[in-house]
């Protein structure tokens, strides 16, 4: 049986962590029921064990220590600018590297969208109405060559859906626009969607 750790920066405060794999927060607002909806299909999915790291909230040493136990390590959504300053601010995308040469990266929402090149953030911001932080990057980690738009067709996003063909004209690199049951899944850097659901690939 597989361990999972569930990573954030910011959300979980409040919550208890009686799991056993670890999920990267980020800072979000309002309802979390998604967040429940996640450790729950995580559980139903059968992993051993399900941990929850806030690296906003705990120091280097304790994050990085539980994600080495980790199998999985799941990237949690919220708003993709803070959790790539967080993501840096920590060290995280140091060590981020090393780790997943033994180790699966699952990114939900915003955290399949930090491993872009690239985050296009104002134009990401058009889609899903969040704030920049003020001294955010566009930089991300560089870990595929394309960019992930996740939400299409979402009741909570509309204009992800109504804006995106117009925003991916302005883009060279690569665009994934998927919905919440489709998956893009990158082993040897050769993407392969997955899905039940709709997608389209712009570039």
């Amino acid at each position: 049986m597989m361990k999972l750790t569930f990573l954030g920066s910011g959300c979980w405060q409040g919550i208890p962590a009686p799991f056993g794999d670890d999920e990267i927060s980020t800072k979000v607002e309002g309802d979390k029921s998604w967040l429940i909806n996640d450790l729950s299909k995580c559980n139903e999915l059968g992993f051993k064990e399900v941990d929850i790291v806030d690296i906003a909230a705990v120091s280097r040493d304790v994050w990085q220590s539980r994600l080495e136990k980790a199998d999985v390590i799941m990237v949690g959504g919220g708003n993709t600018s803070y959790l790539i300053d967080q993501i840096r601010k920590s060290g995280l995308d140091t060590i981020l590297p090393a780790l997943l040469t033994t180790r699966v990266y699952v990114g939900v929402s915003a955290g399949s969208m930090v491993v872009a090149p690239n985050l296009r953030e104002k134009e990401m911001q058009r889609l899903y109405e969040e704030p920049i932080i003020d001294d955010a990057t566009n930089e991300g980690l560089g870990f595929v060559d394309f960019l992930v738009v996740p939400h299409m067709n979402s009741q909570y996003f509309p204009r992800a859906g109504e804006l995106v063909n117009e925003v991916a004209r302005g883009i060279t690199t690569p665009l994934y626009a998927i919905d919440d049951q489709t998956a893009v899944k990158v082993v040897d850097g050769k993407p392969e969607v997955i899905t039940e659901g709709t997608w389209k690939r712009f570039n």
